[in-house]
């Protein structure tokens, strides 16, 4: 495998032989879709370790490892997780996710990465996966260890998996990320995405280019941090635009903002035209609305900014296709639309308005859903297909994934739960998550499936500053093993 020599922040953290395994995720760039070079690293790791690898047709990997010798009767266990992470750095990060390793320090306990993702999600999955099939004192029964591709961008891989290719009974997958909870549900979801053609403009004589940037927000996981009322970059400077253009004759000529479906925008940019003479009045409204938006998100997103400098501009929108955008986008759901009734303090449907592009020959943006009951995704998407109709906006629904319906009599979960208080001294929880778990497809194709998730506690998953806490990675280890060797009982007739 590769290794990366420059990362000694790894040489002090336990258990070695996981964090060994992150640190070589580091060195390779893994971007969804372009897992090839990770999974051919990982093929060689196999076959030098003499583990059976085969790649199936959408591109997963699954090695199997043979049962500890007394143990070949045992119920086949898979450990899933996925190869792909999410590429999002802060707009003055030096960084090429195609080339660059992620750069780790290690801060209060944490792992964290300064500036960009850190690919704990799900890196630390991968990790114990690869520590549990080296691993030659483990106790257990048959492993298969299934690692997919493209679960960030749409769960291709997951999607394309065929039935019959796993042979376990049991399946743990390693992609939650809080220490102590174990998931038994997760939600389903889909895409729409929106497009619309336009005639550029020329930019009236004597007219100035101008820049507004609004940044400074947290981002985050559009799943798990859709709750905290976090900013979003694209509806908020879409709102600062509608107010803009209340007090001066502005043009648009580009909206760019965020960078992932499945990330909160941090993040969004607006080039303009206006009339010589503005600038001193536009600066001025840019600070006023500033002052509103941080008083508006305290406690949440304190450093909110809006920037404004001169820019060049070629061309414009269309007025009318200026009005279509801005009022669209402005209308546009963001957010929980509905919290769930059966699971107190769980998202049951929301929509991430991650990303949008829009320029004087045409524009798009994507909205991600997700919910506990599909048709409430459904329901939602139909809404926003409804209001770009009204201007004659084609959209797109595509992506659909069922989500994973929890079974509270699960034995895999029972087993999970005896094997944490005994070896903690500590009772966990039972979660149902609203972010996406690749459970849902694997479990459509494997009915008979038992499958329970956890994972150890990540922070900031999905934006710079991404950071997993050392000792809960210990513990995950720690658990992993304890409940591979508890498996002691026969398959059911």
């Amino acid at each position: 495998m590769a290794t990366f020599a420059a990362q000694d922040v790894f040489s002090s953290l336990a258990p070695a032989r996981v964090w060994q395994h992150f640190s070589r995720l580091c060195a390779i760039p893994r971007a969804s879709k372009e897992e090839a070079a990770l999974r051919q690293d990982l093929l060689d790791w196999a076959q030098a370790h003499g583990l059976p690898a085969t790649v199936d047709a959408a591109g997963n990997l699954i090695i199997r490892k043979p049962a500890t010798p007394g143990r070949e009767h045992l119920p086949g266990v898979i450990l899933q997780a996925h190869l792909d992470m999410v590429c999002q750095k802060n707009a003055d990060t030096p960084h090429d996710f195609a080339r660059d390793p992620i750069r780790p320090v290690l801060r209060d306990g944490w792992l964290v990465a300064e500036g960009t993702t850190l690919g704990a999600d799900n890196g630390i999955g991968v990790a114990l996966m690869l520590a549990a099939l080296e691993d030659a004192e483990l106790q257990h029964g048959p492993l298969e260890a299934l690692f997919t591709v493209d679960e960030e961008a749409g769960m291709g891989g997951v999607r394309g998996l065929e039935p019959g290719l796993l042979q376990g009974s049991l399946m743990l997958n390693l992609d939650t990320e809080e220490w102590g909870e174990f998931y038994l549900g997760c939600a389903g979801g889909l895409d729409v995405n929106v497009a619309r053609s336009g005639l550029p403009e020329p930019v009236p004589v004597g007219w100035q280019g101008w820049r507004i940037e609004l940044g400074g927000l947290r981002g985050g996981h559009s799943g798990v941090n859709i709750h905290e009322e976090r900013g979003n970059a694209i509806k908020l400077l879409v709102r600062v635009l509608r107010e803009l253009e209340q007090k001066f004759p502005l043009r648009l000529a580009s909206l760019l903002g965020g960078t992932a479906r499945n990330a909160l925008p941090r993040e969004a940019v607006a080039v303009l035209a206006l009339p010589p003479g503005t600038q001193t009045a536009v600066g001025a409204c840019l600070k006023e609305i500033e002052t509103v938006l941080r008083q508006e998100l305290r406690g949440v997103d304190d450093g909110v900014c809006l920037s404004l400098a001169a820019c060049d501009v070629p061309e414009l929108l269309a007025p009318a296709e200026q009005a279509v955008w801005l009022a669209s986008l402005h209308a546009a759901p963001h957010g929980v639309r509905r919290m769930s009734r059966a699971l107190p303090g769980v998202v049951e449907t929301s929509n991430n308005l991650g990303m949008v592009d829009v320029q004087p020959a045409g524009g798009s943006c994507n909205f991600m859903l997700r919910s506990l009951q599909d048709s409430g995704s459904l329901a939602l998407a139909a809404e926003i297909v409804s209001l770009f109709a009204l201007s004659g906006t084609s959209t797109e629904q595509s992506g659909y994934y069922p989500g994973w319906t929890p079974n509270p009599a699960s034995p895999l979960l029972a087993l999970c739960q005896q094997v944490y208080h005994r070896e903690f001294a500590a009772e966990s929880s039972v979660q149902v998550i609203h972010a996406g778990l690749e459970c849902g497809i694997i479990g459509a194709k494997y009915p008979s499936l038992d499958i329970v998730s956890f994972g150890p506690t990540i922070r900031g998953a999905h934006a710079p500053g991404e950071a997993v806490e050392v000792a809960a990675v210990e513990r995950c280890w720690h658990l992993l093993q304890a409940i591979l060797a508890a498996v002691d009982v026969k398959e059911k007739a």
